[in-house]
């Protein structure tokens, strides 16, 4: 089955807006000066595999709670909504508390890259986009966080304090386009 290059880009996009590895760069440079060293290659992939573990079981541990990838979708929509929203406002609500003491896995692979924002995104994209797409554009997402976790001094540098904040700002603005258009394709089959 060929690839629909569009649903590709909304998919890399999305799940990039809501991994928000760019947004992430002050704290991810904060816990590299904790932490010693980032462990760039495994973060990547332990965070790849939650991402890619979540795609193929989500859907039976919805099944298990008893609900369906539209309800999940529309949950998830209202999340994306509200991360959306901390990103245009500047707003924490999302919070985590970091161990300096944890290896690499743990703030950084779980739950700064593949936190719950982006499982739930995820199992909302499954809704819409089949799952060669979506494994795809998770490799596309992986690919540039591994980039940008290698490339951390010099991306502070380049896009300095303010870049940092714009970035962050149009991406959150996506992030609320793009959790209207899954709140609105999923609630209409709830309410029939």
């Amino acid at each position: 089955m060929p690839i629909n290059i569009k649903e590709l880009l909304t998919v890399t996009f999305t799940l990039f807006a809501i991994i928000d590895i760019i947004g992430s760069i002050p704290i991810l440079i904060s816990l590299k000066g904790k932490l010693g060293e980032i462990r760039e290659a495994r973060a990547t992939l332990i965070s790849g595999g939650l991402m890619v573990l979540f795609l193929f079981i989500g859907q039976p541990f919805l099944n298990l709670l008893g609900l369906d990838v539209r309800s999940f979708a529309v949950g998830g929509s209202i999340v994306i909504f509200i991360l959306g929203l901390e990103m245009v406002l500047g707003h924490e609500l999302f919070k985590s508390e970091p161990d300096i003491r944890a290896s690499t896995v743990v703030p950084i692979a779980f739950p700064l890259i593949a936190g719950s924002g982006t499982l739930t995104t995820i199992i909302s994209l499954k809704a819409n986009y089949d799952q060669t797409t979506l494994l795809l554009g998770i490799l596309l997402n992986l690919i540039i966080v591994y980039v940008v976790l290698k490339s951390l001094a010099f991306i502070e540098r380049l896009l300095g304090p303010a870049g940092l904040i714009a970035v962050r700002k149009f991406f959150g603005v996506i992030l609320l386009a793009i959790a209207v258009k899954i709140f609105a394709t999923n609630a209409q089959g709830l309410f029939k």
